[in-house]
């Protein structure tokens, strides 16, 4: 292999080659308009001299970054992390880069994460909104002038494209589930009721029990395990504690099994519990939790795929009524709901 102090240029390639420049740039891009010969000789010396393309170059002279963007709200969370593995085996297929951004669902560092993806010249962007009704937000996206796919949350008064789940329609089911058992003191337990989904499960479950005509009992307290014990010591202290608790995400049905078990509450026995969002121990806790299923990784490969297919337009669709792919979810029933897995 022949020695470089510095690593090897265009010009380099092309002297060894024995061709033009013009003709390295072409192999690079895809070889349109060269020779076969020619093309297997350029990329034998590309492959010898260990010849790296300069990105930034390319990127100044109107070519792909091959880079694309995710923000979401947590690379914690195994749900948005599961999303992240199935946007990155996505964008390694398309010989893309993906560059992961954390919000926290705050809307400020959501803002400065998008300007920080601007002056990296991003191909396109996959974004979780922070708050779905944001006109800040969909005004800089429209302004990035890049394909833009909403995950999980769509963007209300903005033209792009979302891929989100059932969230009303699941946990309608999941509340109906329980009133099926008998339950009549049903406690809806969560937090964050200002996003979108926290907002359309709250929706389902309302709609569950109005249609049983029974009165809703909604706690959006609950925003950590010490916040979760305090509402649920309240409740279960009441004159009429619930038989039931639909929870509506992982984080909050992992600590209300925690605080239950540390209260000496039976599951379920003394109250019945059935969460939203799957996790890893759920089906081995004793009981199982009944819960209801995310197509997760479904969620973040569709939304990739959707991006791509943007970018490979040649110019954004103007007037176009933004698409909203809605998937379905599954509710697997195990024991903490009352029900016999095996039977069921």
């Amino acid at each position: 292999m022949t020695s470089f102090s510095n690593p090897p240029t265009l010009s380099d390639v092309a002297r060894k080659a024995g061709v033009g420049t013009t003709t390295v740039s072409r192999v690079i891009n895809g070889g349109q308009r060269v020779s076969p010969e020619t093309l297997s000789r350029v990329q034998a010396v590309i492959e010898e001299l260990g010849f790296r393309p300069n990105q930034a170059a390319r990127i100044l002279k109107g070519n792909r970054a091959k880079t694309i963007s995710l923000v979401i709200p947590s690379i914690a969370d195994p749900f948005f992390a599961q999303c992240a593995e199935a946007v990155q085996e996505v964008a390694r297929a398309q010989d893309s880069l993906l560059i992961v951004t954390v919000t926290n669902n705050d809307p400020r560092t959501e803002i400065e994460n998008l300007e920080t993806l601007v002056q990296h010249r991003t191909d396109g962007l996959l974004v979780v909104p922070a708050n779905h009704q944001s006109l800040t937000l969909a005004g800089l996206l429209q302004r990035m002038g890049i394909p833009v796919i909403c995950l999980d949350r769509p963007l209300e008064n903005s033209p792009f494209a979302s891929v989100v789940t059932k969230n009303f329609q699941a946990a309608r089911d999941a509340t109906k589930h329980l009133i099926d058992h008998g339950y009549k003191r049903i406690l809806c337990l969560g937090g964050e009721s200002n996003l979108y989904t926290i907002h359309e499960r709250i929706r389902g479950y309302s709609r569950a029990m109005k249609d049983a005509k029974m009165v809703a009992r909604i706690d959006m307290s609950a925003k950590d395990y010490k916040s979760t014990e305090q509402a649920l010591e309240a409740h279960m202290g009441g004159a009429q504690p619930p038989d039931a608790i639909l929870t509506l995400k992982n984080g909050t049905t992992i600590e209300t099994f925690e605080v239950l078990q540390k209260f000496r509450v039976s599951v379920p026995k003394q109250v019945a519990l059935l969460g939203y969002d799957d996790f890893e121990l759920a089906s081995s806790l004793r009981p199982s939790i009944t819960v209801v299923q995310q197509p997760i990784f479904d969620l973040g490969r569709i939304a990739a795929e959707m991006l791509f297919a943007a970018m490979a337009e040649p110019a954004p669709k103007t007037g176009k009524t933004a698409e909203q792919v809605k998937l379905d979810t599954r509710l697997i029933v195990r024991s903490s709901c009352g029900c016999n897995p095996r039977g069921a």
